[in-house]
């Protein structure tokens, strides 16, 4: 989410200062400031109000705001990254150049379809990494039984993420809306 009360600033650096001067790096360490929106504390409230910083270098010639929009999106990307990393593509590399094409293909769709079913469930496991979501909905510690030719799948007694598993179940075994 984009928090607009940011503020963000830059100051000329030189990365690397400490080494030979062909290894120096000329950029810009741009530092985002960040108002702290966790519950203020009214018995003793601070002096001054408290804000989160991040700090980043770059060299690109973007101006400042931009230059912090363009590093966001790629925080947000590696995030994905690392979750893909951390299940189906760690897996890879095979050794054969097909075969790495149709698991990074299955493994962004199993990804694509694990993000969905979280949504659909609410807001509880929307931000929530694929290894989670496995654990919480994929993996479910059930019993089945079958009696009369029908099948009945037993949910644990207060399991904490059973309403989030129906509503899940139900979505995707709801009649087709006409």
């Amino acid at each position: 989410t984009w928090i607009s009360v940011a503020e963000v600033a830059e100051v000329p650096f030189t990365a690397f200062s400490s080494k030979a001067k062909k290894d120096r790096v000329e950029g810009r360490l741009v530092v985002r400031r960040i108002p702290e929106l966790n519950k203020k504390d009214l018995e003793h409230p601070t002096l001054f109000d408290t804000h989160r910083f991040h700090a980043f270098f770059t060299t690109t010639a973007l101006d400042t705001v931009t230059a912090d929009q363009v590093h966001r999106r790629h925080a947000i990307i590696e995030q994905v990254h690392a979750d893909l990393k951390g299940s189906a593509l760690g897996h890879l590399p095979s050794g054969r150049f097909t075969a790495n094409a149709a698991w990074l293909v299955l493994a962004v769709i199993a990804f694509n379809l694990t993000r969905t079913a979280a949504t659909i469930t609410g807001p509880d496991l929307r931000s929530a990494t694929t290894a989670t979501i496995r654990r919480k909905l994929i993996t479910v510690p059930a019993r089945i039984a079958s009696s009369g030719r029908r099948i009945t799948l037993h949910l644990p007694r207060a399991w904490p993420w059973e309403a989030a598993w129906t509503t899940l179940f139900s979505h995707a075994l709801a009649p087709p809306q006409s």
